[in-house]
């Protein structure tokens, strides 16, 4: 028996329900997509940005750095790198080592060659500090230097009151000044000096040829000598003056308008250049006063030092890398070897014509009252060999021990250790009508040399100079690094999930149009009655 059963039946209207069903899923299934399309592209957008970021940081970080050194270095009252700057917290020590004439007489009498004996260290620590400081509204700062110098025993080859027999400078100046005036002013100078037992070397203590003794003839210059031609001291010592506060007032750029002129002197005693020299090359005083320089530098610059007793810059070139005991790494830089040669770069140091002071020897007659003071580096380092030949006792000299340098953090410009190592000189001329130096031939003299400088900073300095040193190559290969990899690896994830967005979507849009519009019946009905046979 056939029967047929009415497509609205239950079993009949199962199927457009169904046909719903499913429509609905692929729709939710669609929206899904389409909110993880939008979840796809943030994720991209975010790792072109982050590629984006590490290529900046790459390119730009050492750029972000500088501009952060430069703002925190400064000199602006009550910063850390002011405080470091006015009062330094290192005590430089000063080594000094004076030529002891043993047979002056022999000299005097029987034209041998002097022989010196050469005595120390005597070690003097050096406390600095900026006096009376005044912050100007052009970017300098003005103040005075306050220095205090204190012997250290223990450190020194023995007492500082150790006697020794050195050339009479006040008098050998005095005559060497007379032999070209008239020849009445020589003898009488030679009767003055008869009266007053001058004496072409003294006897003195190590302290007292530093520090000052009393003279005859300054002080018989200080009463017969016109006002306006007085010495400016009674005493002689050839770092007379130097302990305690300086009178000469010093103006210094702090940075805070141009960067490169931090830590150069504007002016020295109100003067923006030195008087004596033929140009202003040579008369320029714009240069470090050796404890800070412009920041980053490099191995093909040229440092600048000033110091009023050199009355002159002195020209620093790169030496080669150095690292400190703590771990810092600088460049070390010293005078070019042609520095006090006598050649047309120096002609301009030499107002008085030819002849000039010889390669090796810088004379600096012009700063120090026209007394004839030669400087050079100790045991005539740089100078011909005939200077130290002149006399017995002066060693060849090393260039270790004998050189002048400054190491310097680079980035920050900050000295790190420094060896400021200069010879005192005196050259003598022979004048025939003052009895007392008629034996003493020309010569220049040897008087003593020092040593002036820093070993190693304190660690609270040396942190932030290894901080400045390593964290930015380091903090820059992380960063963009970092970000780079970040961005690589979201943009790679993203890739992978639009690839499986894509496949998912293609599978669905096969599947919603099966059920949308299914494979018609046997019987040829879609919707009608279905044929159902009963036996």
């Amino acid at each position: 028996m056939t029967a047929f059963r009415p497509s609205g039946s239950r079993f009949a209207r199962a199927q457009p329900y169904g046909c719903v069903f499913h429509f609905r899923k692929m729709t939710v299934t669609i929206f899904r997509a389409l909110h993880q399309r939008r979840g796809i592209r943030f994720v991209l957008a975010s790792a072109v940005v982050l590629l984006l970021l590490g290529i900046i940081c790459a390119i730009f970080f050492s750029t972000w750095v500088r501009l952060f050194i430069d703002h925190e270095l400064v000199l602006r009252p009550g910063s850390m790198t002011f405080e470091w700057w006015a009062r330094p917290p290192v005590r430089p020590l000063v080594h000094v080592y004076v030529y002891n004439v043993t047979n002056a007489d022999e000299f005097l009498n029987n034209g041998s060659k002097p022989i010196l004996d050469e005595l120390g260290p005597y070690v003097y620590s050096e406390e600095w500090e900026k006096m009376n400081i005044t912050d100007n509204e052009n970017g300098t700062l003005s103040f005075f230097y306050h220095r205090t110098y204190t012997f250290v025993p223990h450190l020194s080859s023995g007492p500082d009151d150790d006697s020794v027999v050195v050339p009479n400078i006040p008098m050998l100046s005095a005559t060497s000044q007379s032999k070209h005036a008239a020849r009445f002013l020589r003898l009488a100078m030679a009767s003055i000096m008869d009266i007053l037992k001058i004496k072409p070397f003294v006897e003195v203590s190590v302290g007292q040829l530093l520090w000052g003794y009393e003279d005859p003839l300054l002080k018989l210059a200080k009463d017969v000598v016109p006002k306006e031609q007085k010495l400016p001291y009674e005493e002689f010592g050839l770092f007379y003056g130097k302990n305690g506060t300086a009178t000469d007032p010093v103006t210094m750029f702090t940075g805070a308008t141009d960067i490169t002129k931090y830590g150069i002197i504007e002016r020295y005693n109100h003067r923006d250049k030195l008087p004596h020299w033929l140009t202003d090359e040579c008369n320029s005083i714009a240069g470090s006063d050796g404890s800070i320089f412009p920041p980053h530098i490099t191995r093909n610059d040229t440092l600048h030092v000033y110091d009023k007793d050199l009355c002159r810059l002195l020209p620093l070139k790169y030496l080669k890398d150095v690292e400190s005991s703590a771990g810092v790494q600088g460049y070390r830089f010293t005078p070019p070897v042609d520095v006090f040669a006598d050649d047309e770069h120096n002609r301009c140091f030499c107002p008085a014509g030819p002849p000039c002071a010889p390669s090796g020897l810088f004379n600096v007659s012009l700063c120090q009252y026209d007394s004839p003071i030669m400087l050079s580096f100790p045991h005539f380092y740089l100078a011909d060999e005939s200077f130290r030949e002149a006399v017995e006792g002066i060693s060849p000299p090393d260039p270790e021990r004998h050189r002048l340098y400054i190491d310097v953090q680079p980035e920050m410009g900050t000295a790190m250790q420094a060896r400021a190592r200069i010879q005192i000189n005196l050259a003598v001329s022979q004048v025939v009508d003052i009895k007392q130096v008629a034996n003493f031939p020309d010569i220049v003299f040897p008087i003593l040399w020092f040593e002036e400088g820093i070993d190693e900073l304190p660690e609270s300095v040396s942190s932030m100079l290894r901080l400045a040193t390593r964290a930015p190559p380091v903090a820059r290969a992380a960063l963009s690094w970092g970000l780079c990899a970040l961005g690589a690896l979201l943009l790679l994830l993203a890739v992978t999930c639009l690839v499986r967005s894509s496949h998912r979507q293609s599978t669905l849009r096969l599947e919603g149009h099966a059920v949308a519009k299914p494979p018609p019946s046997k019987n040829g009905k879609e919707n009608g009655y279905e044929l159902n046979s009963r036996r």
